[in-house]
Formats: structure tokens, C-alpha cells, sequence
């Protein structure tokens, strides 16, 4: 019969430094998926006439109607 096992003893913190390391860790919390920032290439159908308003001021058009969507959405003032 094995005498019992003092705590604190040298085979405890052996077998405590092998759990640890060979233990799976607890995983934290998923994140929440936030809204990414930026912008996203779609296609969109637009008018013939709407698309020419944008592109006669040059490059940029497709920035000036991103700026007209937000502004119609309430995202933004004018």
C-alpha cells in the first residue's frame, strides 16, 4: 500500500506542470462580427442619364454617387 500524497509535494507540481501543458486551452468567447468599414464592389444597373451626370465631372464619379446614396439614406447631410 502507497502512503498518501502530501499536497504541495514534488510529484503534484510535476503532474499539475504536465496537465498545463498538455491541456487543451479554454477558448474565449467568439467575437461578434462587426460591420466591416470600407467599401464593397457590387454591380448596380443604372440609367444611361444618371450614369453621364456622374461621369461629366471626370474621375471620382463613382465616389460622387456613394456621396448622393448616403445622403439620400440619412447617413449623412449634405
Amino acid at each position: 500500500m502507497r502512503p498518501p500524497r502530501r499536497t504541495g509535494s514534488a510529484m503534484d507540481q510535476a503532474e499539475a506542470a504536465f496537465k498545463a501543458a498538455t491541456s487543451k486551452p479554454v477558448e474565449a468567447a467568439p467575437k461578434t462580427k462587426a460591420i466591416p468599414e470600407g467599401k464593397e464592389m457590387v454591380t448596380l444597373r443604372l440609367d444611361r442619364a444618371v450614369l453621364e451626370h456622374f461621369q461629366d465631372d471626370g474621375p471620382g464619379w463613382q465616389d460622387r454617387i456613394n456621396d448622393a446614396l448616403r445622403v439620400v439614406a440619412g447617413l449623412e447631410d449634405r
